[in-house]
């Protein structure tokens, strides 16, 4: 089977890199499907879940900021943060939302509130991705 070559960068490690099935990623203007032979394209990504399927086993991401590219059967992801779904710190994406919903619920006019939102969003994709992980791993004997 035709595979496409996925590669997930950030600016202190390579993430993941290796071939896939499919790539599922959060493209600025909605969820992007990446198959072998995709024409060449280039687009930001958003804060979100990427999802890669290999030999029918799915594994998702978190990623925020960035671009991703295709060029032949090749995907590049260069991105802001990227964590594998069994990275995430769950403790610390909790806290990060509940600093987020307390930015917001202040009505000070320092409080700068679509950096709050934005970091609520990040949490909450953060989270999002962890749980997915965790309900669709096997349970350990």
């Amino acid at each position: 089977m035709v595979k496409t070559r996925l590669e997930i960068i950030t600016a202190e490690r390579v993430v993941y890199s290796e071939d896939v099935d499919i790539v599922v990623a959060p493209g600025i203007e909605g969820e992007l499907g990446v198959l072998p032979h995709h024409a060449p394209l280039m687009t930001m990504i958003q804060p979100g879940e990427l999802r890669v399927k290999k030999d029918n086993v799915e594994e998702s991401m978190f990623v925020s900021g960035g671009f991703l590219e295709v060029r032949g059967d090749k995907v590049i992801v260069l991105a802001n943060v990227a964590e594998r779904a069994d990275e995430i710190d769950v403790a610390r994406a909790e806290a990060a939302k509940r600093r987020a919903e307390e930015r917001i619920g202040q009505q000070a006019v320092e409080v700068d509130r679509a950096r709050a939102e934005a970091a609520l969003r990040r949490s909450l994709m953060r989270l999002k991705v962890a749980e997915k992980s965790r309900k669709r791993r096997p349970p350990t004997v």
